[in-house]
């Protein structure tokens, strides 16, 4: 086989590639390790900055989205029982959506099934050639045959544990990881929304996260030791919890029930440098991780996407190898700015096991200067909305 880009990773990155490509006649095959299924049952994070959103609509699939998604002009931070409210609208003009990522892909998979986009599921094996040569080309196994494409470009949106990021010899590249000492409990469950926007705890008993997908879907968050299972909590032990470390208000009205899915993720800054080699380039988690804090991986992932397209793009149809040159930093550029601002909202918003007196009344003033201070709540509104590429 043959095709002009060969997109390894069957997510949400990898098939917004493929969509953007295709709108733009630049044919592409994807390949994923998982099934469909397996792909869609993966629970993420739900919060699109406008970059994201835009991308969306420039490939085609953004109609559900829009008549679906929860548009949001503001957040919560809460801390000492107090609430105040960042608002997005108010300081940089532009909102958030809440939208979940399984959607997302949903949509994604559906418009590339409508366009007849190839997808190989089930790949095994899966090794990428030749990146540094003008021909690379890429080998994968199903059902026990070996296949075989050729191509322009090969771009690696597999994850952090995908072959991409380790086809770049170790000699060349360069990573960068902090590892948090804890980790986010998550639960999902069939009940309204304690509020109609995201509600971000600090509290003495560790940070908690209030958030949903949709009416009638709520999505919540505690931090906990990265030596619990989620075995170790009940239901009734996680709604406890997070009633205690949420303000009165908010736990007075709080509407609980059984979960429908329970998981505990670790939290991690990662970024791996460069994020291009010959004509292997890295998107998303193959690339970098950030803390969910700040609602950045998905969002990350879709501004490498959007450089890598337009680079590609100016290949095809320009004749021009600037963008495909200069991929690696300007990606970074953004990456490193998303990844301090995670950083600094995981710092701001949770109890470390080291936190002597003085470091806590270090964040409760950073706390007491983000209430307060309208320059520091433009500053977190335009991160968080999302930097311009």
């Amino acid at each position: 086989m043959r095709t002009q880009v060969v997109i390894v990773g069957g997510g949400p990155s990898g098939l917004l590639l493929s969509q953007l490509l295709l709108k733009s006649g630049i044919e592409s095959i994807v390949l994923e390790r998982k099934t469909k299924d397996y792909v869609l049952s993966r629970i993420r994070a739900g919060i699109l900055e406008q970059g994201m959103l835009d991308l969306m609509r420039e490939a085609g699939v953004g109609a559900r989205m829009d008549a679906e998604g929860f548009v949001h002009d503001g957040t919560l931070i809460a801390a000492n029982n107090e609430t105040f409210r960042i608002d997005f609208v108010q300081r940089t003009g532009t909102p958030v959506m809440v939208y979940g990522q399984t959607e997302v892909t949903r949509d994604l998979y559906e418009a590339r099934e409508k366009a007849g986009g190839k997808i190989v599921f089930n790949t095994d094996g899966v090794v990428i050639h030749d990146a540094k040569t003008d021909a690379p080309y890429v080998t994968y196994m199903v059902d026990g045959t070996e296949h075989r494409i050729d191509c322009d470009f090969v771009a690696g949106c597999d994850g952090f544990h995908g072959v991409s990021r380790k086809t770049i010899p170790d000699s060349v590249r360069s990573e960068y990881e902090k590892i948090y000492p804890f980790g986010w409990l998550g639960v999902l469950s069939e009940t309204p929304p304690v509020d109609d926007e995201l509600i971000y705890a600090n509290s003495p008993r560790g940070f908690a996260l209030c958030s949903m997908r949709n009416a009638n879907l709520s999505r919540y968050y505690v931090q906990c030791p990265l030596t619990d299972h989620v075995d170790d909590w009940t239901d009734a032990a996680f709604w406890d919890e997070l009633k205690r470390r949420i303000p009165e208000e908010a736990a007075d009205k709080l509407i609980t029930g059984p979960t429908i899915e329970k998981s505990i993720a670790p939290l991690r800054s990662f970024v791996t440098e460069p994020m291009q080699w010959g004509r292997l380039f890295l998107c998303g988690d193959a690339a970098h991780i950030v803390p969910p804090t700040g609602a950045k991986g998905l969002n990350t992932a879709a501004s490498d996407i959007h450089y890598l397209y337009h680079a590609l793009k100016e290949h095809y149809l320009e004749g021009s190898d600037e963008g495909i040159d200069g991929y690696s930093q300007k990606a970074l550029q953004r990456i490193w700015k998303a990844e301090r601002f995670s950083w600094w909202m995981t710092n701001l918003l949770h109890r470390f096991p080291d936190q002597s007196d003085f470091d806590l009344k270090m964040q409760q003033a950073e706390i007491a200067f983000l209430r307060d201070s309208d320059a520091a709540q433009t500053v977190m509104a335009e991160n968080y909305v999302g930097l311009p590429y």
